[in-house]
């Protein structure tokens, strides 16, 4: 894993969104002033938007809210957290850690160079823009029972961002967070174990909060941010901790009781209830609407023939 410290410091310098000429930046770090300059260059390739002004030095667009580990601890309950600002995926990080961890363990970080998706999409993940987080779980009754385990997930980070203010947030099957029509969150999970056995679970999750407009090139679908969802914006520390403990109440609930407690808040607040859908199953369309989750988890479709459900693809609304 590489040294960031220096452009670590240099963030943390140029967080509060004023100006720090490039003369003092140096001597606080220890460097000269093209040396900052360089290490300015980098860290702008992780997504922050940062300007200089003659005389007066570089400035950060605006003010950004860094993660602190010892903030989020005071917060919440964690058998083991992990806060690495530069990483290459936070779920691969847990991946490769699954049975030298607890159950619960967490890895958070301000920037994924290999951030993903589903179905081997990148995510976007610029630096101290967004939340993203991943929580390992040591499911005991084995890999069947974590099928609808996105829902369930879904469910909760929904509730949650209600919970803190963004009330119109909504869920999509089978695993994002919508507002407005809008993507706001996306879920993976992924998944190792044996059969017979318990299932290692790395459920990671990329929140949306102050997407810099720079990255929107790089973005394939409509997108919008918790700062667009929510009249005031908690701070992401407050943000994470709140998240790492519904998750890890949901989770613990889930196991009791399994999806069949999850179908009537789902279908709650579920963005595309009754509404006319397209459903894309690899070559295959199928047109209907959208009448919500089973118990287990699948979509159920209306068409013509009567209702149908669904466990494979992805939906969007007819006519998108």
């Amino acid at each position: 894993m590489k040294d960031h410290t220096v452009r670590l410091a240099l963030i943390k310098l140029l967080s509060d969104g004023e100006f720090h000429s490039g003369e003092i930046l140096g001597q606080t770090l220890g460097m000269t002033r093209a040396a900052i300059a360089k290490q300015i260059q980098v860290i702008q390739q992780w997504g922050l938007d940062i300007f200089r002004v003659q005389g007066k030095g570089y400035c950060l667009a605006s003010a950004i809210d860094l993660l602190d580990q010892p903030q989020i601890l005071a917060k919440v309950k964690c058998p083991h957290l992990d806060l690495i600002p530069v990483i290459d995926s936070t779920n691969q990080y847990l991946l490769d850690r699954v049975g030298q961890l607890p159950s619960g363990s967490v890895c958070l970080a301000e920037y994924q160079e290999a951030g993903r998706g589903r179905r081997g999409r990148q995510w976007v993940s610029p630096f101290g823009s967004n939340l993203y987080l991943s929580i390992y779980w040591r499911l005991e009754a084995g890999m069947a029972a974590a099928m609808g385990l996105s829902l369930v997930v879904g469910v909760a980070i929904a509730e949650t961002l209600q919970k803190l203010g963004a009330d119109d947030v909504r869920v999509k099957w089978p695993n994002d967070i919508y507002y407005q029509d809008k993507k706001l969150a996306g879920i993976l999970v992924e998944m190792t174990g044996q059969a017979g056995d318990a299932a290692h679970l790395v459920i990671g999750m990329g929140l949306n909060i102050n997407m810099p407009l720079t990255e929107q090139s790089e973005i394939t679908q409509a997108w919008t941010t918790l700062s667009q969802a929510c009249d005031s914006l908690p701070s992401r520390n407050i943000l994470a901790a709140t998240l790492i403990s519904h998750l890890n109440q949901t989770l613990c609930d889930y196991e009791h009781q399994g999806l069949v407690g999850f179908v009537e808040r789902w279908n709650k607040i579920d963005n595309f209830l009754n509404r006319p859908v397209k459903l894309l199953i690899g070559e295959r369309t199928i047109e209907g609407t959208a009448r919500g989750i089973d118990a287990q988890g699948a979509l159920l479709l209306e068409t013509d023939t009567g209702i149908t459900p669904y466990i494979g693809g992805e939906i969007s609304l007819r006519g998108c």
